[in-house]
C-alpha cells in the first residue's frame, strides 16, 4: 500500500520541488535586478546633481546627506528631498527635488541646486507632460531657457522680479505659453525663498538618511 501511494505521489512531489525552485530562482532573479535598478537610478541622479554642482567641488556622498520636507514647505505635489553637498564639512550648496502641480498639464518635476551663497546652481526639468512645441521648451534638450536660472538669486532680480514678463516681472514667457514658464519661475523662487530662511536647517549635521 505505501509503495502505491509513494508512486502516485511522485508526480505531485516531483511538481511541488519544481514548482518551488522555479520561485527560489525568480525570487533570486528579481532580487539582483532590483539591486541593478536601484544602483542605475542612484548613478542616474549622481549624474543630475553633478550637472548642476561639478562633482570637484565636493567630497560628501549627498545620496547619503539628505533633508525630507514635507510637500507643503514649498507648494509642492509631492515631498520634496533635498541632497546636500559639502567639502570638507562645509556646506557648498543643496539641490532640491520638488514639484509644481501649476504646470499646464499639471505636474512639472524640476530638480534645484542652490549654492551655499544661495545663488542658482542651476535648474532642470526632471518630468513633464506639457504641451510640444509649446510648453516643453523648458526641456534643455529644446531650448535654453531652463539654462537663464543659473546664477540667479533673490536679489538677482529682485524678489518681487521673480514672475514672467507678461506678469511684470524679468523672466521670458514662451508665445502661446505663459502657465508653464510662470509655473517653472514660480517654483524655483519658493525654493530661494525656503533656502534663505532656513539656512541652519539646510545644512545642519548629516543624519546619514537614504534616499
Amino acid at each position: 500500500m505505501n509503495t502505491l501511494v509513494w508512486e502516485l505521489s511522485k508526480p505531485t512531489l516531483l511538481l511541488a520541488g519544481f514548482a518551488l525552485a522555479g520561485t527560489l530562482l525568480l525570487a533570486g532573479v528579481h532580487t539582483v535586478t532590483a539591486k541593478q535598478i536601484a544602483e542605475s537610478e542612484r548613478q542616474a541622479l549622481l549624474t543630475r546633481i553633478n550637472t548642476l554642482v561639478e562633482a570637484s567641488r565636493y567630497d560628501n556622498n549627498p545620496l547619503e546627506d539628505t533633508l525630507s520636507l514635507a510637500a507643503t514647505e514649498l507648494n509642492s505635489s509631492e515631498p520634496v528631498l533635498v541632497y546636500r553637498l559639502r567639502k570638507q564639512n562645509q556646506p557648498v550648496a543643496a539641490v532640491f527635488t520638488t514639484t509644481t502641480p501649476d504646470g499646464y498639464s499639471g505636474n512639472i518635476r524640476l530638480v534645484v541646486g542652490v549654492n551655499a551663497d544661495q545663488t542658482l546652481a542651476g535648474v532642470r526639468v526632471l518630468a513633464h507632460k506639457e504641451t510640444p512645441g509649446l510648453g516643453d521648451w523648458i526641456d534643455v534638450e529644446k531650448s535654453d531657457w531652463i539654462l537663464g536660472f543659473s546664477g540667479k538669486s533673490l536679489q538677482n532680480p529682485t524678489e518681487t522680479a521673480w514672475s514672467v514678463k507678461k506678469d511684470g516681472g524679468e523672466f521670458d514667457q514662451f508665445t502661446g505659453a505663459t502657465i508653464t514658464p510662470r509655473a517653472v519661475v514660480a517654483a524655483v523662487k519658493q525654493v530661494l525663498v525656503w533656502s534663505g530662511q532656513h539656512t541652519d536647517t539646510l545644512f545642519a549635521p548629516s543624519t546619514g538618511k537614504q534616499p
